[in-house]
Parts: C-alpha cells; structure tokens; sequence
C-alpha cells in the first residue's frame, strides 16, 4: 500500500493536512473488524447477513478493502497508511464469511445506505463486490438499477471493474453501469513481481458500448488490514480489482474534504481531468491513473 501511495502522491497530500476528514464513506462488503488502524473511526455497522450488530469481518476481505481506504497505518509507524486516513467509515456487511453475497443482501444494503445517507453524512459508497453473470442477465441488470438509484440519489459510488478480464466486455456488474465510477487493477499493464498473474482486471467496452473502467490503480500484491491483528497478524496481501476501488473512493474524500460542494458528477469530471494517462487503451486503462496533485489542484 506504500507504493500506491507514492503513485498517486498520496504523502504529500496527507502533509498538507488532507486526510479525508468530515467525509463518510459507505463500504459493502463482508463485514470489518475493530482494527487499530481505523476503529475510532467506524460510524456504523450494518449486517445484512447475521443480523450480528457488533463488527467483525469472517472473511477478512472488507477489513483489507478499509485499510486500503482509510487506515491510518498506526500498527507499521505510517508504512501501511490508506488513502484517506482522516475519513468517516461506515460498513454494510453483504458477504459471507466465504465472501460470497446474494444479490438480495446486496440489494438490501445499498437501499440502506440510500435511505441513511442523510443521517450519517454518507457522500460516497465503495462497492467490491458483484456478480459474475452476464450483463444481460435480470440480477445483473437489478444490481445496475439499484447502483444508479444511488448516484441518482447524489451519492458518489464507485465500484469494482472484477477479475474477469482481460478480454473485451469482461467487466462485471455493478461496474457496467454508465454513470458510476469504475476502477480497474493497473498492474496488468506494469506487474514486475514474479509467480504474480496480475493479467485478471476487467476491460470495456460494455455491451452497451460504453467505455470502461474509468480509472485504474495498482491492485496486486497489496498489503493492508488484517482482521487477525489480535494474534499479531496486522497486515496481509490481497489482489483484485476489489483492492484497487477503495483508492479511488480515498482519493474522492480527499476531494470532498478540500470542496464538499462537488456533486458526484462534478467529482467524476475532476477526476477525468485530472488523471494521467498510462497509454494504454481506453478499455483497458480508461482516463488512467489518479494524480492527488492535479485532482486536488495543489
């Protein structure tokens, strides 16, 4: 997580006195653990599978996602810091403890966090998780409906593109959507770490056409949060588009924190236009890689 960091400049926003701060972010996902790295930062904790209320993470992978997003690196002395470290976390719990969801929990938290974004300040939802199905099918169709109801709703969301690529209309749902932010793994353009198949990140276009992800950002090999920090495991690696998404939804709090007037459209042209190009296809690449300076205008 380091490096990424240092990829999209991350340190130097952060000694700026930028960290996220005042803005909430909604993560579905499977759940997150107290981890010293951001629990006095959790505002809420919704579970849609076991109806549990206190939080915890059974299949580790939302605990890593948040790391990514906003831990403040406390348990490395700052080595292992996310994008957002000052930022407001929310979680809704839509995977099991195999990281499996039905669309019906996923359904059932985002119309949570459409219905409680007022009340919990929420300005952004990070969505790693989706389906496999195709975009013509009815759930898949069901899932974009509802990620748009959302961005409808003036919620900036952005999701996964998924581990289906790298062949053309390979992305996933929710991420087909034309009007939410999608993001995809950079690392299957520039992997250098060896016994790594970094070639999985989803690419456009959409059977609609559309061009997709929007942006990439390294996803492989990333260490962050582990729900096992108790027994002395902080950290842990994970791959995927799903470990790529949370950087940008850091990067959009950052933008927010510095202009929270910026309405989800007005954040995704920002980051159009700020985002550096990796010279690689739209479809694979979309506006490119995510630039704190230019995002932030500093």
């Amino acid at each position: 997580m380091d490096h990424v960091r240092a990829m999209l400049h991350a340190d130097e926003i952060h000694k700026a006195g930028i960290t996220g701060q005042g803005i909430t972010v909604a993560v579905l996902d499977s759940g997150v653990c107290r981890h010293p790295d951001y629990a006095d930062r959790i505002v809420g904790f919704v579970d849609m599978i076991n109806g549990r209320i206190e939080c915890y993470d059974d299949a580790s992978h939302g605990s890593h996602v948040t790391g990514i997003l906003g831990g403040d690196g406390r348990s490395s002395m700052g080595r292992y810091r996310g994008i957002a470290p000052g930022c407001n976390l929310l979680h809704v719990k839509v995977l099991d403890k195999k990281g499996q969801g039905s669309l019906l929990d996923i359904f059932k938290g985002i119309d949570w966090v459409i219905a409680n974004r007022e009340r919990f300040h929420i300005r952004i939802m990070n969505i790693s998780a989706g389906t496999t199905r195709g975009e013509d099918d009815e759930g898949s169709r069901m899932l974009v409906e509802r990620v748009e109801r959302a961005w409808d709703c003036g919620l900036v969301v952005v999701a996964a593109a998924g581990n289906m690529g790298p062949k053309p209309m390979s992305i996933t749902a929710p991420g087909n959507s034309k009007k939410i932010i999608t993001v995809g793994s950079s690392n299957q353009f520039r992997s250098r770490q060896k016994n790594v198949n970094a070639n999985y990140s989803g690419c456009g276009p959409t059977h609609e056409c559309i061009c997709k992800p929007e942006l990439v950002v390294p996803g492989t090999n990333i260490v962050s949060c582990s729900p096992f920090w108790q027994q002395g495991k902080y950290y842990a690696r994970k791959s995927g588009t799903s470990m790529a998404a949370p950087a940008v939804s850091g990067c959009i709090a950052l933008l927010l924190e510095r202009e929270p007037y910026l309405t989800n459209v007005q954040v995704k042209m920002r980051l159009r236009e700020s985002a550096v190009d990796l010279g690689f296809s739209k479809n694979r690449q979309g506006w490119g890689m995510p630039d704190l300076r230019r995002l932030l205008m500093l």
